[in-house]
């Protein structure tokens, strides 16, 4: 089960062909929904004008080797370590689901157009990367959803009462969730069953990718965005606010 490749076995009642133009689909669903939330909130203006403003407030300028050198500690404090979190528990639980959505949403990419049939033959350690990614995101994000959620941490609110922003985690779940069941149903070889659990995957991951313009999942593009700029601010002197945590340390 861990070392096959689930979307080959789609040949039996799907073209390999449908999933191909299928991911196609949800690539141009997550630039048209992430340009559509810039628009709404008008991200874009906000970080021209903030910048020009940053430009004129600055003391020291900066070079370009100096700007690669933030770019660098961005890249590897907010984004590979998620050093933003405080909470250690909620750190862990964001780099559980931050790596297993990678490894998940490319393993599922390399298995759709490099090995999309069983005439070509899987790399083993491809299907065991996607599911291993599925594991990661299933223990990280029912973790979050269960115990870290601030509405259900902080505000007591009953784990199931749903709010906008839980669109993003629940939808994530559901379509991990729904692919270890689909791939877990497929070694029974039972068609019917194997057609249902592969619908409802297909079904949150639609709803994951086609939602991005009203959940957080834009978010994972603006947030390097935002800590980049102010790692500029603070660099060039343009920032008035104290120097942050991991500056200072």
């Amino acid at each position: 089960m861990f070392t096959s490749n689930p979307f080959a076995e789609l040949a039996v009642f799907l073209p390999p062909r449908a999933m191909q133009v299928y991911i196609i689909l949800m690539i141009l669903a997550v630039v048209i929904g992430t340009v559509a939330d810039m628009l709404h909130k008008s991200s874009a203006k906000y970080f021209a004008r903030r910048q020009i403003k940053s430009r004129a407030a600055a003391t020291r300028p900066l070079s370009g080797a100096d700007k690669a050198t933030l770019a660098l500690k961005t890249l590897v404090v907010e984004v590979a370590s998620a050093g933003e979190f405080c909470n250690p528990q909620r750190r862990i639980s964001h780099l559980l689901m931050f790596y297993g959505f990678l490894l998940y949403l490319g393993m599922t990419v390399v298995m759709i157009f490099g090995y999309p049939t069983h005439a070509t033959p899987t790399p083993a350690i491809i299907p065991l990367l996607w599911n291993i990614g599925v594991i990661m995101l299933l223990i990280g994000g029912y973790w979050f959803f269960f115990l870290l959620r601030v509405n259900v941490a902080k505000d007591g609110q009953p784990v199931f009462r749903l709010v906008a922003a839980d669109l993003f985690i629940v939808t994530l779940l559901g379509s991990v969730t729904f692919a270890f069941i689909w791939e877990f149903v497929q070694t029974s070889g039972d068609l019917v069953a194997t057609k249902i659990a592969f619908g409802l995957y297909i079904l949150f991951t639609t709803l994951l990718f086609g939602s991005v313009r009203w959940s957080k999942l834009a978010h994972m593009f603006f947030k390097p965005v935002v800590a980049f700029q102010r790692r500029v601010e603070e660099a060039s002197g343009a920032s008035s606010l104290p120097t942050t945590r991991n500056e200072r340390s």
